[in-house]
């Protein structure tokens, strides 16, 4: 893993100097980049700091609980001024949204990217990005840690929930010895594993577990490449009374069966935009990322996506995006 002697160090400077800061969440928020954002922003207000939380989609009630002891504010970036803040750092997926919002910036705003995952194209005057760290919350953690800065329980609670997320709550192939060190700190600093688990993985309402029975209920799997794929409509999460965000463990759950190499969940996001969500094991060897890639999307060996425009369509050999 990157180190980022130079750019931590750069990084110190402009927290030092920048009284105000806008930090970026990638749209569909997920609990890697509210953890790294809401960390960050209770670090920053903890120095005086003013900060506000932008992104295109709405905070997740179903992370509202986990989060309620700090500000969880999202705000759309049309909602306030970007202009006026002397700093705009993106955490997580930055190629979701954060070049929406680059090309509105002034040149005097420092720009800063956090992020793990591989091939990140939106460019920064500060960039952190490495795909050895599990999660953007762990390259944050290792941020405060090289400065030798105080955590507090929400914090760690925040980056803990990020960590835990990204590692499939530590079954992911990026768990390493490294993340369940961290993990460990971040607990004796006051951060809950039960109650991140449990909000995150265990405790399903029963109109998610009716969509998962849907996903299931119509999962194909294809014997010449070895893939399982199922889909979900806009439709689908109506009639469920669910949200589309419970579809998450979908894909991680169909990775597991003996036959399948590989598993591909489809979801409609709105009218016009599906997202595809791949999943595999290590003993398969398969980088899905190679698959996202072809269109237009990205990821790690294991565990990728994309984002293509469309509509869900059932045919005869299984699901197509029309």
């Amino acid at each position: 893993m990157n180190a980022f002697f130079s750019e931590f160090r750069t990084f110190s400077y402009v927290i030092k100097k920048s009284p105000s800061f806008l930090l970026f969440a990638h749209t569909h928020p997920d609990a890697d980049t509210i953890g790294a954002t809401v960390s960050l922003a209770e670090f920053l207000r903890g120095k005086g700091k003013e900060v506000a939380i932008v992104c295109f989609d709405p905070f997740p009630p179903h992370l509202a609980e986990l989060f309620s002891e700090t500000s969880t504010t999202f705000l759309h970036p049309d909602q306030l001024d970007i202009h006026r803040y002397g700093a705009v750092i993106a955490c997580d997926s930055v190629d979701r949204g954060f070049d929406r919002i680059l090309g509105r910036l002034k040149s005097q705003q420092v720009t800063v990217t956090l992020d793990h995952h591989p091939d990140v194209s939106v460019p920064s005057d500060i960039e952190m990005v490495d795909a050895g760290y599990s999660s953007t919350c762990e390259l944050l953690y290792a941020y405060f840690e090289r400065n030798n800065e105080p955590l507090n329980q929400k914090i760690a609670t925040a980056l803990l929930a990020g960590i835990i997320f990204d590692t499939g709550n530590f079954q992911h192939a990026c768990t390493t010895p490294r993340v369940m060190e961290v993990a460990g700190v971040l607990m004796k600093k006051g951060a809950s594993l039960g109650r991140i688990v449990d909000t995150i993985f265990t405790n399903k309402s029963i109109p998610a577990l009716r969509l998962w029975g849907k996903a299931f209920e119509r999962s194909v799997f294809n014997e010449k490449n070895g893939m399982l794929v199922t889909a979900v409509t806009q439709q689908d999460v109506k009639d469920c009374c669910a949200s589309i965000e419970d579809i998450y463990q979908v894909t991680s759950i169909l990775s597991t069966v003996p036959e399948a190499k590989f598993a591909m969940v489809l979801s409609e996001r709105d009218d016009e935009t599906v997202r595809a969500s791949l999943r595999s094991m290590e003993r398969h060897n398969v980088d899905v990322s190679e698959i996202a890639h072809r269109f237009g999307g990205g990821g790690h060996r294991l565990a990728s996506g994309f984002e293509i425009p469309g509509k869900i369509a059932r045919v005869e050999n299984g699901w197509a995006v029309v």
